[in-house]
């Protein structure tokens, strides 16, 4: 299980750093005198969401893999190259039949997941004959060719795609961040246009109000710094700051006991400062901004100390990183609200953006609107010629009724009642 967060974030590229980890003597901590010191389950501990969109097959396939013994083996020799280059995915051929079988059973469910989206999105756009099989070719991280079956190439695929997409995952993060604060003071300045003068004016100084009251905060402590470190190990920790130990702090914080700081334990490290900035009772305060300065805070650190650039950070690379001079004395930490996040050029493009998908959703509705309208038509019709002819059909009725024909007899001559 120690490897399996490894693999599941890092898809595989870093297993080799966390065996030399597991095999490096233990720091000994009295954690006796730490705050809520509770007992951390390392088993118990779910990996968190990579963000992925196929996080739960990636999920499942190590599930998988890692109750193969040969396989776990065959891992725990292999180096960074070896992972990288898929020479460790031929090792799929070796495993057992039992586990084959299920990789099977979860690359068939991830196909026909991956159909249904695929014709989901058809049907909403009203499509009609699109080869779906060619449309899976889109989706890399699997072997579209052979759906039935989980190869070494399949391995492979998941491994490379799931490396490549969240190396670019903390990106696509600010690019949303960036739309949604544009959509905001787009938002905005439309909600002012239809104001009048006397009430645009009193929103614009609430407004100016809000963002000074939110500006107004405690100093930040720089990420990762001896200072933002000290305060941690005395207010989080309980810990005596004269007491700051970078070695004990690195322990106390690898939650998980793995030997290293993953890029989730090091978020946790900065609650403090954001709670400083942020509270979620403050109509000022904006609980998406604090979690974009969460993750500027994680990479600011990442780049400053992870030396091999491999997402995590060992006790080697953290203590050579409290040697630095940017460790005892960093430059003042700038926050959201001390940079500009967008340009007016790059709003205008934003909002230039918007208009024309909204023109679009516009011709659309129009035109189900229009087909709305047909249909309606269709069914008045329907409906009237409905009611014509079971008009015709009682008045048909009505005519055979008021017609006198004299009965007949039993070979069809006319019978005459007698009078008397």
């Amino acid at each position: 299980m120690m490897w399996r967060t490894i693999l599941l974030r890092y898809c595989f590229l870093l297993v080799s750093c966390l065996l030399t980890a597991i095999e490096a003597v233990p720091i000994d901590v009295d954690k006796t005198k730490v705050k809520n010191n509770q007992p951390v389950d390392s088993a118990k501990i779910e990996p968190p969401d990579t963000g992925l969109y196929y996080d739960e097959y990636l999920k499942q396939v190590i599930d998988v893999l890692e109750t193969d013994n040969h396989f776990r083996e065959k891992l725990q020799k292999a180096d960074i190259e070896e992972i990288k280059s898929g020479r460790l995915s031929k090792e799929l051929d070796l495993v057992s039949h039992h586990v084959r079988t299920k990789l099977d059973e979860l690359k068939r469910q991830e196909v026909a997941r991956l159909r249904m989206l695929i014709k989901a999105k058809l049907d909403s756009l009203q499509d009609t004959g699109i080869d779906h099989h060619a449309l899976l070719k889109q989706f890399d991280h699997l072997n579209h060719l052979n759906p039935d079956k989980f190869e070494s190439t399949d391995l492979d695929m998941l491994i490379k795609a799931a490396t490549s997409d969240l190396e670019h995952y903390d990106k696509t993060r600010h690019e949303e961040f960036k739309k949604y604060e544009m959509m905001k003071e787009h938002e905005r300045r439309e909600y002012l246009k239809t104001l009048n003068e006397e009430k645009r004016k009193e929103e614009e100084s609430k407004f100016e109000e809000m963002r000074k009251k939110h500006e107004n905060h405690p100093k930040i402590n720089h990420p990762g710094s001896k200072d933002q470190l000290k305060e941690v190990w005395e207010e989080t920790d309980g810990l005596d700051p004269n007491d700051f130990d970078p070695k004990t702090f690195f322990k106390l914080h690898d939650v998980n006991n793995d030997g290293f700081l993953d890029e989730q334990e090091l978020e946790a490290l900065f609650t403090k400062e954001l709670e400083k900035v942020y509270d979620p009772k403050n109509e000022e305060d904006d609980m998406v901004e604090m979690e974009e300065e969460r993750l500027r805070m994680r990479e600011h650190v990442m780049n400053e100390v992870d030396a091999n650039k491999d997402r995590l950070v060992t006790l080697d690379e953290f203590l050579k990183a409290t040697e630095k001079k940017e460790f005892l004395e960093p430059d003042s930490w700038e926050t959201l609200d001390q940079q500009q996040l967008f340009t007016e050029e790059e709003l205008k493009e934003y909002e230039n953006l918007i208009s024309l998908q909204e023109s679009e959703l516009k011709k659309k509705a129009d035109e189900l609107q229009r087909q709305k309208e047909e249909l309606q038509r269709q069914h008045d019709q329907l409906q009237a010629q409905k009611l014509e002819y079971h008009q015709v059909v009682q008045q048909m009725e009505q005519k055979k009724l008021q017609q006198e024909i004299p009965p007949s007899g039993p070979g069809g001559e006319l019978k005459f009642q007698p009078h008397i």
